[in-house]
């Protein structure tokens, strides 16, 4: 099944100075069906409105601006931007990333059997060599180790049937964790998960140490409030040893280790560092051990 119409919907805060590249993506891409592009604007104060509305893309792209502004987080913006839409497919990315060039293409060809379609990132093309060095990803599906496989809304699709089906993402999850939550519960609902590894996204780090240990405690907070939703469904913890590696490692390259003898980029360890504060926060909120 093809759709009639793909609708990109991308949530935005503040986003002047990268959204530019991804629209410049958006129109560039090799997907030969009809599409049209939302941004959901989640309060922004920058002037992304005006930017949006005198934008040289605005025909081609069929891009429009909604307010998105009455709630707060990604999940609430995408819900908002998927309820403006007009497509039978949606597909989402975000605002300071860029799209490769048969993103969509990609997308759309791997949801023809499926329910929805995770794709793949990278991090070489839109980073400088030292940030791409800390954050990793792998080219497999997200998520297959503790519980079910799930994809990540920087590169992500799903049929707004399914999308409805599901009752799009849960506004309890504000800063992270809305789209594994939606992918799990669409799986539990018996609906499929497709991977698509040529859907490849340049996914832009947070290039300061402050940044990155904000958003990666953000995620261990949202890991231990999945877990306190989904264990009851198999969802397992971090296993021990992992755990054990993981403060053995952030002990001995701690930042007073000088750079020139410590193997473990700087901004790899406030990624780890950060990620194990919010589990334990995260733990502590949600009243569930998850580290």
């Amino acid at each position: 099944m093809k759709p009639h119409l793909v609708s990109v919907v991308i949530p935005a805060y503040n986003a002047m100075d990268h959204i530019g590249e991804q629209l410049t993506a958006l129109s560039s891409q090799d997907y030969e069906g009809a599409l049209e592009v939302v941004v959901a604007d989640n309060g922004s104060t920058d002037g992304l409105a005006a930017y949006i509305a005198t934008h040289p893309s605005t025909d081609a792209l069929s891009l429009r601006l909604v307010d998105a502004s009455a709630g707060r987080g990604g999940g609430y913006a995408r819900n908002v931007g998927v309820a403006a839409s007009s497509g039978d497919f949606i597909a989402f990315c975000d605002a300071d990333d860029r799209v490769h060039p048969s993103w969509l293409s990609a997308i759309v060809r791997a949801a023809e059997n499926s329910d929805a379609v995770g794709g793949v990132v990278e991090t070489a093309s839109i980073n400088s060599s030292e940030v791409a060095t800390w954050r990793t990803f792998t080219g497999t599906q997200f998520g297959s180790e503790d519980f079910l496989p799930y994809g990540i809304t920087c590169t992500f699709g799903i049929w707004r049937a399914a999308f409805d089906k599901v009752d799009g993402f849960d506004l309890r999850y504000v800063n992270s964790g809305e789209d594994i939550d939606l992918c799990w519960r669409l799986q539990l609902a018996g609906m499929t998960l497709a991977h698509a590894p040529d859907a490849v996204v340049a996914y832009r780090l947070r290039d300061t140490y402050s940044g990155t240990w904000n958003q990666t405690r953000a995620y261990g907070i949202a890991t231990a409030q999945l877990y306190s939703r989904f264990r009851q469904h198999g969802q397992r913890r971090t296993a021990p040893r992992i755990v054990a590696a993981t403060l053995l490692a952030l002990f001995l390259f701690n930042p007073l280790v000088p750079q020139r003898i410590c193997p473990m980029p700087r901004g790899r360890w406030f990624v780890h560092a950060g990620n194990l504060v919010g589990k334990v926060q995260g733990s502590i909120k949600y009243r569930v051990l998850f580290i």
